[in-house]
């Protein structure tokens, strides 16, 4: 069965509606601040399995206006990064990436240790650890061929997806718990004055037709810068995802045109612009989680889930006791662990996705918002292209 696009619209924002019922109805959800999509997708990619077990037919999503939505919020996000706000953050930048450099490391050992004590091929822990983790399904997707011919795993492609998908799922679950537990370990509050980066709440002043037009405008504009600088930098062979350029995009819109035309109603810091982040960054985990076709995993060993559980000890520890503990130990740190714990297991979306539903409970922190999603659309990829050649050099 294959849903077309208006189809597969409706579907997700079902499956958003469901997530929101179920956290209403849940205390568990509630108390651990499991984003909606999280909890819609991973019962809607259920129920979809459960199909295909009983009916053996196979539910298809047209997902092309899935990135779409993925390049619109990361836009948003630039229109948020003031230069201001980002110089604040400057030594949680530095000291995130260079953690998050050093965690690969860690990440990829853990992998590998865990192959020794099982039947696993000691690749096949790299291939579980930053490739699919820290990488995500495009990294996994990437490099399974390279697994494939030089390390002879002909199922190389599987088990990459595989564990970049319990990956997405653990670091939505991994992340809101983080957060509550040192919020309330340390008695921490926020205090910023500033609207949130994501989300609206009800208290928050209307949202018109005119703010509408205008984040429009100014979206479409950062879209098309960063499509044009996306062109430039792959015309120097530097292969980016198209959402890195687009998030820049945003960033030299809203440092610039602010100071030239100070009477322009800027969207930064509305809560528009919020809403229609929120909108897009819903949308786009809603449909990505209900597409996984959870029978694929079937086959694969006890040993994978034995890596992963391995991984998610791992992150919690560094998560809590180095990234919190590094990062100052106040209210910022705190939604920054969360935000790290859904990166290093799952993607940026994700830890964007536990930084909303925390900062929506506790309050806003824009530095995390601007520090988190730089270290994983820029950074990490750039490290963990290096890392993985290192290791699997050792390996050879």
């Amino acid at each position: 069965m294959e849903l077309d696009a208006r189809q597969t619209l409706i579907l997700a924002v079902l499956v958003l509606f469901l997530g929101r019922f179920l956290t209403k109805k849940v205390s568990f959800l509630q108390k651990y601040n499991i984003p909606e999509p999280v909890t819609g997708g991973i019962v809607a990619s259920i129920f979809f399995s459960a199909i295909y077990f009983t009916f053996d037919r196979s539910v298809d999503f047209s997902l092309d206006q899935r990135d779409q939505l993925l390049i619109v919020f990361f836009t948003c996000v630039g229109l948020s990064a003031k230069f201001s706000t980002l110089l604040q953050g400057g030594k949680a930048l530095i000291t995130l990436l260079i953690l998050a450099v050093c965690y690969l490391f860690l990440q990829n050992f853990t992998g590998v240790a865990v192959t020794l004590v099982t039947d696993l091929a000691p690749p096949v822990g790299v291939l579980g650890s930053s490739v699919s983790l820290s990488g995500g399904h495009g990294t996994a997707i990437a490099w399974a061929p390279t697994f494939v011919s030089d390390f002879g795993i002909e199922n190389a492609m599987e088990i990459g997806i595989a564990c970049a998908t319990f990956g997405l799922v653990l670091g939505g679950l991994c992340g809101g718990p983080i957060a509550s537990y040192l919020i309330k370990r340390h008695n921490l509050s926020s205090d910023c004055q500033e609207n949130l980066s994501v989300g609206v709440n009800d208290e928050q002043e209307k949202i018109t037709v005119h703010s509408i037009y205008t984040v429009l405008l100014v979206l479409c504009i950062a879209i098309g810068i960063g499509i044009h600088l996306h062109q430039v930098i792959d015309s120097f062979g530097i292969k980016l995802p198209i959402f890195v350029p687009c998030l820049f995009g945003g960033i030299i819109l809203t440092n610039s045109v602010p100071l030239i035309w100070k009477k322009f109603p800027w969207p930064s810091g509305t809560p528009t612009l919020a809403l229609i982040s929120d909108f897009c960054l819903g949308l786009f985990l809603a449909m990505s989680l209900m597409s996984l076709q959870l029978w694929t995993l079937i086959d694969l060993a006890l040993p994978i889930l034995l890596l992963l559980g391995a991984q998610v000890i791992m992150v919690l520890g560094f998560s809590i006791f180095v990234i919190f503990r590094a990062l100052g130990k106040n209210y910022d740190a705190a939604i920054m662990a969360s935000g790290y714990a859904g990166l290093a297991l799952g993607a940026t979306p994700t830890a964007i996705a536990n930084m909303t539903a925390v900062t929506k409970k506790y309050g806003p922190s824009p530095q995390a918002f601007i520090v988190v999603p730089l270290i994983g659309a820029f950074f990490i990829d750039i490290s963990n292209a290096f890392i993985i050649q290192i290791f699997l050099g050792w390996l050879s």
